[in-house]
């Protein structure tokens, strides 16, 4: 009854904590692609080549379902994959839908056609892919209308988070912010395009302003996956057994990985 995770690198985690305080019944497998991190600066050819290398991984390891807490990978991919390549019977979800269904606060699963929302001006931080994907724009407009988005590609954020350097991160984030607001003084609410950036979110709040609202997304995917799996209980998979897998090399990742969730992480190789 395992449900996979899947993420470029150790930002997923995030995610994983959430889902994993919301289903503790749940086992869940992580798999993280470190070594081809960071996925925010490559094609959008390579992106699908490596999603569903590592995506074909956890369903072999039982998973039926699989969340992509990967934004690049959410917003290069999956869409290509849900069309062409995922088999009848798995389900492979992104992150996106449920920050947008909640900036425009519309019921998990809600179909019915775009209308005004109160939120008119949004800032999104985001990788290099994510931004030039417009997948974000593209799911909004599915929910909303009269939205502007400013978008801003936050590079070198993940490489500095997987690397353990706060400081840089921090400041590579304030520079983000600035040059954000420079396009858009004045944005309503900022979202979080990235499962790195939660580590960051104090941060992010700090230069936005305390005005300004900001979406991040783990705890809003672990309800919108929870509400999912009540209406959709076949989707767990056959898998019984939590388990963190990687590309990488497996102690380095778990020395950064037990860092990242201050709890000790065993990962094998994937």
């Amino acid at each position: 009854m395992a449900v996979g995770i899947f993420d470029s690198g150790l930002g997923g985690l995030t995610v994983l904590q959430a889902v994993s305080r919301r289903m503790p019944q749940v086992p869940f497998v992580y798999l993280g692609d470190n070594k081809h991190a960071p996925y925010g600066v490559r094609t959008a050819d390579d992106v699908y080549a490596l999603t569903t290398a590592a995506v074909d991984r956890l369903f072999d390891a039982g998973c039926d379902l699989v969340i992509l807490a990967c934004n690049t990978a959410s917003a290069a991919a999956l869409r290509r994959m849900q069309e062409s390549w995922v088999p009848r019977e798995k389900r492979v979800l992104g992150v996106f839908v449920p920050l947008i269904e909640a900036l425009t606060e519309r019921q998990w699963g809600d179909n019915s056609p775009p209308r005004e929302v109160e939120v008119k001006h949004v800032a999104l931080f985001a990788t290099p892919a994510t931004v030039a994907s417009r997948a974000f724009q593209r799911e909004l407009a599915f929910r909303a209308i009269g939205v502007d988005v400013e978008a801003q590609a936050c590079g070198g954020v993940v490489d500095a988070i997987e690397e353990g350097d706060l400081i840089l991160a921090e400041a590579l984030v304030r520079s983000h912010v600035d040059a954000l607001k420079r396009k858009m003084p004045d944005p309503q609410a900022a979202v979080l395009g990235c499962t790195h950036y939660p580590l960051m979110e104090d941060i992010f709040q700090d230069a936005l302003g305390q005005d300004v609202k900001v979406y991040s997304q783990a705890n809003l995917v672990a309800e919108s996956l929870s509400d999912y799996l009540d209406r959709h209980p076949n989707m767990l998979g056959s898998g019984t057994e939590s388990l963190f897998l990687t590309t990488g090399d497996p102690r380095k990742v778990s020395m950064r990985a037990t860092q990242f969730l201050r709890r000790q992480v065993e990962f094998q190789s994937a």
